[in-house]
């Protein structure tokens, strides 16, 4: 009797509906989630109650629908503070966009916009028209295009200049890229045929000039950037393998996978293959990315010979690959930060945390230190200022790290580390580091918001314990 008394003084939905305290979460969520989550609410308060538990008090009830709403709203793609001292983490959505490029990307949204219209003539215009001149001026092409990604620019690239014929390939350039995407899967879902010449450490320029034959269309230069093979090693330069397929009157297609506008040394950083050195090494297509060293969205750009662009554009492919108005705006915007190389670091993200300086980081660190040790300190956990080594990320000099430093949370129990990441992961803004040799170490390079971490922080919950 107790149990069905229980039962009739819970609120029906269409009560809970009419609650006033209700009124807002249907103003916010919409009557139709909010009575969605009513009811999966009220199902499992009354399969508690039948198992011998207690009626909730209202105001508890309003709180559990409070917060399933709440859950149910948050969407996983949301910012965090990536600490992990990989800069480009694929996982994180690699480059942050530059103030200028997420302010055009905005008002592209917000308008309408002569997306393929030109303004001079009044007639249909092309969207590549607005990255084509700034991207043959910083790199000295001819020509060049865009396509969403860079696997997709390989892949228009192959496909249309070598589709049904032969494309020669140095053995130790067949690489994997993330989410075991292979060179070689590529080029035959281009329709190319791989020869594979050299060995996996040493090539000569002998090896491509014997596998040249009449069925050869191109030979594919590919930059190796997540990994690096050291020793024994030999590789044919981008105007060698030039000088090669001039002579036998094959195209030069070099994929440089992240690639770079600018010489990274400048900056304090190792030097990576620049996009213009490749083309003045006379290849005829380069390829490379926009969402990685370039610093922009998620683009694949091929820039080189002006009538094999003109072929890549009229290829149908090219449609289903093409970039929308909110990625050309960004990376416009973007590209024109290049054009002032004095300001680039201050304007980048990309570059401004790569070329943060370890003095800087580990002054920053000491700064956060007490307030961090406050916060974990209840769960019976310790915190050390450490000195760390952050990585670029995205394949990009794949063996060269940068001087950092960062905070170092450990204590006696692993599964209370394993527990605190979790809970850092679960938070509004999700905190994200790296477990480690005992610790989760906090990597500060990336960190820009003081206060915000630390307010993300004080919201970890007292599970740990």
């Amino acid at each position: 009797m107790h149990e069905l008394a229980n039962l009739r003084a819970l609120p029906s939905v269409d009560q809970m509906l009419s609650a006033p305290d209700v009124a807002p979460l249907i103003e916010r969520h919409g009557r139709s989630m909010v009575t969605d989550a009513l009811r999966a609410l009220l199902g499992e308060i009354r399969k508690g109650v039948r198992a011998g538990g207690t009626l909730p008090m209202p105001g508890d009830v309003f709180a559990s629908l409070l917060s399933r709403l709440e859950y149910l709203d948050r969407s996983n793609l949301r910012p965090l503070f990536n600490l992990t001292g990989t800069v480009l983490h694929t996982n994180l959505g690699r480059a942050l966009l530059a103030e200028e490029a997420v302010a055009a990307a905005v008002d592209a949204m917000r308008e309408a916009a002569a997306l393929e219209l030109d303004l001079d003539t009044g007639k249909r215009g092309e969207r590549d028209s607005h990255l084509r001149a700034l991207l043959c001026n910083l790199t000295g092409a001819e020509d060049a295009t865009v396509v969403n990604n860079n696997a997709a620019a390989v892949l228009i690239a192959l496909g249309t200049v070598g589709e049904g014929r032969e494309a020669i390939v140095s053995r130790g350039e067949l690489i994997e890229i993330g989410g075991a995407f292979r060179m070689p899967d590529i080029m035959e879902r281009a329709g190319v045929r791989l020869v594979e010449v050299g060995t996996t450490n040493r090539t000569h320029p002998s090896d491509y000039s014997k596998a040249i034959g009449p069925d050869t269309a191109l030979i594919l230069k590919v930059h190796t950037s997540n990994y690096r093979i050291e020793g024994f090693t030999a590789e044919v330069s981008g105007a060698d393998l030039a000088a090669i397929a001039r002579e036998a009157g094959v195209v030069v297609v070099n994929d440089l996978g992240s690639g770079t506008l600018v010489d990274l040394s400048h900056f304090g950083l190792a030097r990576e293959p620049m996009v213009r050195e490749a083309i003045a090494d006379g290849a005829d297509l380069v390829t490379f990315s926009g969402d990685k060293l370039l610093g922009g969205p998620q683009a694949g750009f091929i820039v080189g010979r002006q009538d094999l662009i003109a072929e890549i554009n009229r290829n149908p492919l090219k449609r289903a690959l093409r970039l929308d108005k909110i990625r050309i705006a960004a990376l416009e915007a973007t590209l024109k930060l290049y054009r002032d190389p004095d300001r680039l670091a201050e304007r980048l993200p990309t570059l401004r945390m790569l070329s943060r300086p370890e003095g800087e980081i580990r002054a920053q660190a000491e700064r956060l230190r007490p307030a961090v040790a406050a916060i974990v300190a209840e769960h019976g956990l310790q915190v050390e200022t450490r000195a760390c080594r952050s990585q670029i990320g995205s394949g990009a000099l794949p063996v060269d790290t940068i001087p950092s430093a960062g905070l170092r949370i450990a204590g006696n129990s692993g599964s209370r580390l394993e527990a605190l990441a979790a809970a850092l992961r679960s938070l509004p803004r999700p905190v994200i580091g790296r477990l480690t040799e005992g610790a989760l170490v906090l990597d500060l390079r990336c960190l820009s918001d003081e206060a915000g971490l630390l307010d993300s922080l004080s919201q970890v919950g007292h599970g740990l314990d």
